[in-house]
C-alpha cells in the first residue's frame, strides 16, 4: 500500500467521523453557526460596501491628477478619493430623504384629516341601514358589554404595542450600529485593498498550484467585470426611469411628481420588482389626492416600464449583464427568498457570473470551438516536446 492509498483511507474516515460529530451535535452546532453568522454581519456589510465605493473611489483616482504621482498628491490620492466617494453617496441619500419625507408627511397629513369624515359617513350610513332592519338593531341593543374582559383585552394590547416598540428600537440600534461598523472595516478595506490583494495572491500562488490560482483569477475577473457593470448600469438605468417618471407626471399635472420620480428610480435599483413597488407606493400616495389621478399615474408608467424593459434596460443593463429575463426572474426570486432586499440586487450579477463562466467552459471543451489562446498554448507545448525530443 503506497502512500497515497494511505492518505487517501485517512482521508476517508476522518470525513466519516466528522459527519458523525456533526449529526450527533447538529443542534449545539446549528446554534454556534447561527451566532457565529450574526457577528459576522457586519464584516459582511463591510465587504459590500467596500466593494460599491471602490467603482467610485476607482474613478476618483483616475481623474485626481493622474500624471502626478510623487509628494502629496501620490499621499494624498487614496484617503482624498474615499472621502469623495463616502460624501457622493450621504449627499445622494440626504438628497432622496430630503425629497421624500416632506412628502409622505404630507400625504400622511391628508390621509389623517379624511380619515374623521369617512368615520362618521360610515356611522351614518350603518345608523340607516340599521334602522331599516329592527330586529337585528334589537339584538345588538340587547348585547351585554363585558367592560372587565374589554379594558383587560385593552391593557394587553398596550403592552403588546409598548413591547413591539421596545424591540423595533432594538431592531433600529441594532441595523445601526451594524452599518457603522461595517462602513469603518470598508474604510480600512480601501486603504489596505492593494496590500490585501497582494497578500491573497501570495497566499494562493504558495499554497495552490498554478492552475487552480488561473481558474481563481478568472472567476474573480468574470465576477468583478459582471458586478460593477450591473452595478453601473442599474444605478443609470434607475436614474433614467426616475427622470422620465417625472417629467411625465410633471407634464400630466400629477401631485407629488418629485416624490414619484424618486421613489420609481430608488426601488428600480431593484430588477424586476422594484419598478412595480415603486409604482404601488407611488400610486397610493398620489391616490390620497385623486383616485383618478392614481389611475392615470398607473397607466402611464404601465407604459413608461415597456419602453423601459424593451428599450432601456437591455442597452443599459443587458450588455453588461448578458443574463437571460428567464434566469433574471429566478435569481431575484431565489435571492429574495433567501436574503430579502439584498438578495435580490446581488442575485442577479451573481447569476449572471455563474451563467457566464458556464458557457465560457461549454465553449472551450467544445472541440471545434477553441480560442485562438489554446490552440497557441498547444502549439508552444508542441514546440517544447520536439525541442525536447531533441
Amino acid at each position: 500500500m503506497d502512500k497515497k492509498e494511505i492518505k487517501r483511507y485517512v482521508f476517508i474516515a476522518f470525513l466519516a467521523v466528522a459527519v458523525c460529530v456533526i449529526v450527533q451535535n447538529f443542534g449545539l452546532i446549528q446554534s454556534f453557526t447561527l451566532t457565529a453568522l450574526k457577528a459576522l454581519v457586519p464584516l459582511f456589510i463591510g465587504c459590500i460596501m467596500a466593494y460599491i465605493f471602490n467603482i467610485i473611489m476607482c474613478f476618483f483616482e483616475k481623474h485626481y491628477f493622474p500624471k502626478k504621482n510623487t509628494g502629496f498628491i501620490q499621499r494624498s490620492r487614496r484617503p482624498v478619493c474615499i472621502l469623495l466617494s463616502f460624501a457622493i453617496v450621504i449627499a445622494v441619500i440626504a438628497l432622496i430623504l430630503n425629497i421624500i419625507i416632506p412628502e409622505i408627511i404630507s400625504a400622511i397629513k391628508i390621509i389623517y384629516a379624511e380619515i374623521p369624515p369617512l368615520f362618521v359617513k360610515t356611522k351614518d350610513w350603518a345608523l340607516k341601514k340599521l334602522e331599516e332592519y329592527p330586529d337585528i338593531y334589537k339584538q345588538l341593543s340587547e348585547i351585554e358589554l363585558d367592560t372587565n374582559s374589554i379594558a383587560q383585552k385593552v391593557t394587553d394590547g398596550a403592552f403588546g404595542f409598548f413591547n413591539s416598540i421596545i424591540a423595533f428600537i432594538g431592531a433600529v440600534t441594532a441595523t445601526v450600529t451594524n452599518i457603522l461598523l461595517g462602513a469603518i472595516f470598508a474604510i480600512y478595506l480601501l486603504f489596505r485593498k492593494d496590500k490585501l490583494s497582494e497578500d491573497s495572491r501570495h497566499l494562493m500562488n504558495r499554497y495552490m498550484s498554478e492552475p487552480t490560482t488561473k481558474k481563481i483569477y478568472h472567476f474573480f475577473s468574470v465576477a468583478h467585470e459582471t458586478f460593477t457593470g450591473f452595478f453601473i448600469g442599474q444605478f443609470i438605468e434607475a436614474i433614467i426611469i426616475g427622470s422620465l417618471t417625472f417629467i411625465g407626471a410633471s407634464l400630466l399635472h400629477l401631485p407629488y411628481a418629485a416624490m414619484c420620480g424618486t421613489i420609481v428610480g430608488v426601488t428600480a435599483l431593484i430588477p424586476i420588482v422594484g419598478a412595480f413597488a415603486g409604482a404601488g407606493l407611488s400610486a397610493f400616495i398620489i391616490c390620497t389626492e385623486s383616485p383618478k389621478q392614481a389611475l392615470l399615474f398607473l397607466v402611464f408608467l404601465i407604459i413608461l416600464q415597456q419602453l423601459e424593459t424593451n428599450l432601456i434596460y437591455p442597452k443599459v443593463v443587458g450588455s453588461s449583464i448578458g443574463l437571460p429575463g428567464i434566469w433574471v426572474l429566478a435569481a431575484v426570486t431565489l435571492g429574495g427568498g433567501l436574503f430579502n432586499i439584498l438578495g435580490m440586487i446581488l442575485g442577479v450579477p451573481l447569476a449572471a457570473t455563474i451563467y457566464k463562466l458556464y458557457f465560457e467552459h461549454d465553449t472551450i471543451n467544445t472541440p471545434d470551438a477553441k480560442p485562438d489562446a489554446l490552440k497557441s498554448d498547444v502549439g508552444n507545448n508542441n514546440s517544447k516536446s520536439q525541442t525536447a525530443k531533441t
